[in-house]
């Protein structure tokens, strides 16, 4: 007897199941640090990005909730998956890095081996360490201050390879809202009174993956992660998980009891911020982006806001500032219908109510992109 062929998920269906994990079906009823830790942190590399990408899954979202978790140290600012800034609740900071560690070790070889030989790096991170100790450091004041050990390695090696080798975390005025302040970096220790998870728990970190990104497969779960060689922690997994195949016969895998709504689910409009983990988290995009248009919102060498219409990216977004007006510029893929102008009118008028509460709105529509 051979076992039946897995089902077969089309791109909508996994659109569908993809959306209503990241909360992008209906805004949820939950405490904002809930919905951080459910979406297992937000890209974070554009300081003010993740109070947009809480407003759009986030029923009643208020940006004061984000800043006044980062701001008692609920929630925090640190280098995660794939080597970039997230924004995490203190628990996952503690719980996540040690998982991400290989990776971040793997990425400071890659990018600065040659600069940093002859760096004694545990002798390093104890320096570092007494330094943002006692007062938080950028990284250019950091780099110039390891150099006067190491001076004649660059002092921008010097301060990679320190946030590497400890887990900084990026400390508050960085990223309030409302407000500014130089990306300055101390310890996790020193900044939460405690230091990371003594044993990582890569298994966990993978259903959690699921839970906000499945059905994926092991080439998403390492894109997500920036982690390589996951093929055997998912088949130690295997049993434990249900599988599914893309129509292109990719096989992907999901948590038995996560959710898989119709795929002719309605999904409303949704305005991303530039860095939203929703494009980020997949070897194969088409989930959530029609192959052809990746080019469109990854262009320059630049990421542009993007907004979803039907599920999928239909177009680009910004917001242009002029003394006391505030304009929301649509540029969509295509053309729209009436419906889709008017869905797209009604949610720009929240965006600019968060970005610009006291200034004069208007919502334009531009060329296609």
């Amino acid at each position: 007897m051979t076992n039946a062929a897995p089902p077969v998920l089309s791109t909508r269906a996994l659109n569908r199941a993809f959306l209503e994990r990241q909360l992008l079906l209906r805004r949820a009823p939950m405490p904002v640090l809930d919905a951080v830790e459910r979406l297992v942190g937000l890209q974070a590399q554009s300081p003010m990005d993740p109070y947009y990408t809480l407003a759009a899954r986030v029923e009643g979202f208020r940006p004061e909730a984000l800043s006044d978790l980062l701001a008692s140290r609920e929630a925090v600012r640190i280098s995660l998956m794939r080597s970039t800034i997230h924004l995490v609740s203190a628990r996952d900071c503690r719980a996540l890095r040690p998982v991400v560690q290989p990776m971040q070790d793997r990425a400071l070889q890659g990018s600065f081996a040659k600069r940093l030989v002859g760096v004694d790096l545990d002798r390093l991170a104890g320096r570092a360490r007494e330094l943002v100790a006692d007062r938080p450091y950028t990284f250019h004041d950091l780099g110039r201050a390891l150099a006067e050990e190491w001076p004649e390695h660059e002092p921008q090696a010097l301060a990679m390879a320190a946030r590497t080798v400890l887990p900084l975390v990026q400390v508050t005025p960085r990223a309030l809202w409302g407000r500014s302040g130089q990306a300055a970096h101390t310890t996790v220790e020193t900044w939460l009174g405690r230091g990371l998870d003594a044993e990582p728990d890569l298994d966990g970190l993978l259903e959690r993956y699921l839970a906000a990104f499945g059905p994926a497969s092991v080439k998403d779960m390492q894109t997500w992660s920036g982690l390589t060689r996951l093929r055997e922690v998912v088949e130690r997994l295997r049993p434990r998980l249900r599988t599914f195949r893309d129509e292109q016969g990719v096989e992907l895998f999901d948590l038995p009891d996560a959710p898989l709504p119709d795929a002719d689910t309605p999904a409303p409009v949704r305005f991303l911020p530039e860095f939203d983990n929703l494009l980020l988290s997949h070897a194969d995009r088409s989930r959530v982006i029609d192959p052809a248009d990746i080019r469109r919102l990854w262009r320059t060498n630049r990421a542009y806001r993007s907004f979803l219409l039907d599920g999928f990216v239909g177009g680009l977004w910004r917001l242009d500032r002029a003394r006391q007006d505030a304009t929301l510029v649509i540029e969509p893929f295509g053309r729209l219908s009436k419906a889709d102008r008017a869905a797209l009118e009604t949610e720009a008028a929240g965006v600019l109510a968060l970005a610009a509460p006291e200034a004069h709105h208007e919502v334009r529509f531009g060329d296609v992109a």
